[in-house]
């Protein structure tokens, strides 16, 4: 179903956008810390946090993307669209619900998760927090919108869009940093508006009826509870593993606020600059999804197996080959970073550790399970997904940071521990063929 031309013309403009996502958060960290190392770690623990919001939300555009992939795959279009209309009523909803509590309540949450760290912290995280909860419906819609395209194979819409939503938010993080000189909140604004432009954008290119698949307004506002049902059979249980996974990162940061600001810091900066050795695994996990989804719903399983292994082998060496390159530039990227010298310590440590893990564990424990949630078996996944955030992510964080007084740095090691049992479980799943059984249309 897929040459390899198809599969170059799917994936590399994702890697593109995950590139582009990559250089401006770096960029965002950089200049945060110019701000002094309170604002970037208040801005670093409203992350976590936002993250286990952006993992719901794009939970909701997964289980989308898997129902109108597999529709394409059985060249069933208008189905495609009414799945597309219902993706997008669901995504409103929900993400309309979660700006609500995220600003009326940012200071309680906020209070409740890092409550152990000092004050001058949590207020540079309260300013960030109010301000962006107010672009969760539009980066609801936004991926909402760009997963459709995904499912068509139109990757380089949303590579355009993301590039002109990177522009303005590293343009408006500039001014509001160093012109400006407005601190945290410099930064914030900026990511509201660049991710506003972006949704609204996207969401009109989605209801162009040139496209294979498209938005109606009959398809939007009506109720299509059977299609709705469908949707979310793949994506509730993908919410709740992404965001209890999420969920247990919060309260893993919650646990690096305890070793004081130079360990929170230097957990923003690693965070900021391991993105790099996974571009091209983020990428193929979103990929993973239109191969896998539209080989599926054509019930073609053996080429599903097929592109999944070849992707994951992509994913493999490409990731080896950026790890290598991170290495050797580390100490010229750390310098960037406008922070102490027991903060930059840290960070090194945890950059290279991480790098170790992402090499060896990362494709088999995350796109190996996209692809299992793409053929509908997204239960099985979940159910992996919280046992082992429990157990090791959070059990491990608990052992070898407080109890064993490693810090930060325990807290990275628990992050490995959890990739390793993903990756087993996932890994035997796959090779059982049970996840043939789980067609979703």
């Amino acid at each position: 179903m897929f040459s390899d031309k198809d599969l170059r013309k799917l994936i590399v403009p994702l890697v593109i956008e995950q590139i582009l996502a990559v250089l401006v958060g770096t960029a965002d960290t950089v200049m945060v810390s110019y701000a002094g190392e309170s604002a970037i770690s208040g801005v670093s623990l409203v992350d976590m946090f936002a993250y286990m919001v952006i993992t719901i939300l794009t939970a909701l555009a997964t289980g989308g993307a898997v129902i109108v992939s597999q529709y394409l795959g059985n060249k069933e279009q208008e189905n495609a669209n009414r799945a597309a209309g219902q993706l997008m009523v669901g995504t409103l909803l929900a993400s309309g619900v979660v700006c609500v509590i995220c600003a009326a309540l940012n200071s309680q949450i906020l209070h409740l998760l890092y409550g152990s760290a000092e004050e001058s912290v949590l207020q540079a995280a309260e300013t960030y927090m109010f301000i962006t909860a107010f672009s969760f419906p539009f980066l609801g819609i936004y991926n909402s919108s760009a997963a459709l395209f995904r499912s068509m194979k139109k990757t380089n819409m949303t590579m355009y869009v993301s590039l002109l939503m990177n522009v303005i938010n590293i343009a408006g993080n500039a001014i509001g940093i160093f012109v400006l000189k407005a601190g945290v909140a410099g930064v914030a604004v900026p990511t509201l508006l660049s991710r506003a432009v972006a949704g609204i954008v996207m969401t009109a290119l989605a209801f162009n009826a040139k496209h294979e698949v498209y938005l109606k307004a009959k398809n939007v506002f009506c109720r299509n509870f059977e299609m709705l049902r469908r949707i979310l059979k793949i994506a509730i249980p993908n919410a709740i593993e992404n965001g209890l996974f999420a969920l247990g990162r919060v309260l893993v940061t919650s646990i690096v606020a305890m070793f004081g600001t130079a360990q929170i810091a230097a957990n923003g900066v690693a965070g900021s600059v391991d993105l790099i050795a996974i571009i091209v695994v983020s990428a193929m996990n979103l990929a993973v999804v239109t191969v896998v989804g539209q080989c599926v719903g054509a019930n073609r399983y053996d080429e599903a197996e097929h592109y999944l292994k070849k992707m994951m082998k992509v994913s493999w060496i490409a990731t080896a080959v950026l790890t290598v390159l991170v290495w050797l530039c580390l100490p010229m990227i750390l310098s960037c970073f406008a922070v102490s010298e027991e903060t930059y310590h840290y960070a090194y440590i945890l950059v290279m550790l991480h790098n170790i893990f992402v090499t060896v564990l990362h494709p088999t424990s995350f796109n190996l399970p996209n692809g299992l949630r793409a053929a509908g078996d997204a239960k099985f996944t979940m159910y992996i997904g919280i046992g082992s955030m429990a157990m090791f992510r959070i059990g491990s964080a608990v052992l070898f940071g407080i109890l064993l007084n490693m810090g930060v740095v325990g807290v990275w090691i628990a992050m490995g521990m959890d990739w390793l049992a993903r990756s087993v479980a996932f890994v035997w799943r796959f090779k059982s063929k049970k996840w043939q059984k789980f067609r979703a249309i």
